[in-house]
């Protein structure tokens, strides 16, 4: 049965449930797929689709004997390559990792796989997560599936590539300064930031702890809320995980009271402005109210990002001397005296930009003049943002200020590349829940709009973006023939 491979999450789970098609039949659909497409753009790292089948058979199996299949039953799910998948290659898009094979579920993927859900393989990143088009990935760059000469975004580029090209139907990647957000406007699909805390991080690969989270890039709402419904949740694994509601879609529309704000409009690429422009008029039509606004401390937000993920990055990647992590080399190979320089030529450029920026904001001459100046900075901008929304049920922009754009294009100057972040790193420096949601495009090249709402108030994004989705309506699917 052909063309299955372009249902949604949830239609796929109810094909299977009333007998309309086999987990094999759409699973094969989706295979058929990666091997038409994969070339073109490069998605995955590592692909498993020989345990996909069997995985698709065992659930045809329950089906034929009335077992439950979970909420996820049957649905070909790609993975970021920086969660820990049991007995699947975990790379990190790094030299450093290239031979590891975890020997334990993260939680997500455990959720994932008591839900039924299929894993089909592994998802291309930039290197540890750090960059914005996969260009920093040590093994290929992934393609835009609306334009094959421009980026898909990052990191979680893979992610945004596979599942609007339907490589997969859905996908987990993480984000810890926009990398769920930013491909999913770069590739026209919906990708949400949980609350920090919302999901558990046991098992991600760790850049930025206080930053990132694991979250859905999906081509529909309603997949968003399948996905988040399974992740959420209190881990013991993870001391910085709680519980929380579970998120509805709701038919009906509380009026909520939006608030564009200036700054991540301002300066943008004209298209991107006129397009959040014009979807800011949806929100009356659905009815709710939009002012524009201002956030004072704002624009301390980008230094203080990366000075901060630089500091915790340069922490957490200390582990990769290749005697307790990392690449795989007889310590006989080295000389004690250049031993520790030879383990770093294993990670890329970007990574060792990254350490470096974060070594010398952690010394002990610049540690207050610049790592507690930026954590000052940080507080400043969550209280700032908090007190907005007692006002405002959600704060808006565009999620990207520009367009994708062609490889090479920004690869050799780290501030323009580091500039994409200006108006996704908000949300992680203050903790706070992120959607990415497709509104329209210019010069065939896909817009997002990103709605940010206060701590655990994802039903707010999830209630906004539902109504938009049914009002704008969206081609979901490039060709790629």
């Amino acid at each position: 049965m052909s063309g299955l491979h372009n249902l949604l999450a949830h239609e796929v789970v109810e094909g299977i449930k009333e007998g309309l098609f086999t987990a094999e039949e759409y699973v094969s659909s989706v295979i058929k797929t990666i091997e038409d497409v994969e070339s073109k753009l490069n998605s995955f790292i590592t692909l498993d689709t020989e345990r996909a089948l069997s995985s698709a058979k065992l659930i045809d199996r329950k089906i034929k004997e009335n077992e439950d299949i979970g909420y996820l039953g049957g649905v070909a799910v790609g993975i970021k390559d920086n969660i820990s998948t049991k007995d699947i290659r975990t790379t990190c898009a790094s030299k450093m990792l290239e031979d590891y094979v975890p020997s334990y579920d993260a939680t997500v993927i455990r959720n994932l796989k008591q839900n039924g859900a299929i894993i089909l393989g592994k998802l291309n990143l930039d290197e540890f997560g750090m960059g914005s088009t996969t260009e920093y990935s040590r093994y290929h760059p992934t393609h835009n599936p609306w334009n094959l000469d421009y980026v898909p975004g990052g990191s979680s580029g893979g992610c945004g590539a596979a599942v609007a090209a339907g490589e997969c139907t859905v996908s987990l990647g993480s984000d810890t300064g926009g990398s769920i957000r930013c491909p999913a406007s770069f590739c026209s699909v919906v990708g949400l930031k949980p609350t920090y805390g919302r999901v558990s991080r046991y098992g991600l690969i760790s850049y930025a702890n206080s930053l990132e989270q694991i979250g859905p890039i999906c081509r529909s709402v309603k997949d968003i809320v399948l996905l988040m419904n399974i992740i959420s949740g209190k881990d013991n694994s993870d001391n910085t995980s709680m519980s929380s509601s579970p998120i509805t879609i709701n038919n009906e529309l509380n009026k909520f009271d939006i608030a564009i704000v200036k700054e991540l409009i301002n300066g943008g690429d004209h298209g991107v402005k006129g397009t959040i422009y014009s979807t800011s008029d949806k929100f009356k039509e659905i009815g709710c109210t939009c002012d524009e606004i201002s956030i004072k401390n704002l624009h301390y937000a980008l230094p203080s990002y990366y000075t901060l993920a630089s500091a915790e990055a340069s922490s957490n990647l200390a582990r990769y001397d290749n005697i307790r992590y990392g690449f795989d080399l007889p310590i006989e190979e080295y000389k004690w005296d250049t031993y520790f320089s030879n383990v770093r030529k294993n990670f890329g450029e970007e990574v060792k930009r990254r350490i470096l920026i974060g070594s010398y904001v952690l010394s002990s001459g610049y540690y207050s003049k610049y790592y507690l100046k930026a954590r000052s900075l940080r507080s400043l901008l969550k209280l700032e943002l908090l007190n907005l929304f007692k006002k405002y049920d959600l704060l808006i922009g565009p999620t990207m200020p520009i367009l994708p754009f062609k490889f090479g294009e920004k690869i050799d100057d780290p501030i323009k590349m580091y500039l994409i972040d200006i108006n996704t790193v908000i949300a992680n420096l203050a903790g706070i829940p992120a959607i990415s949601l497709p509104v329209g495009f210019s010069n065939g090249l896909p817009i997002g709009l990103q709605m940010m709402a206060a701590p655990f108030e994802e039903q707010k994004l999830i209630d906004v973006s539902y109504a938009l989705e049914n009002t704008i309506n969206i081609q979901r699917r490039p060709s790629l023939t």
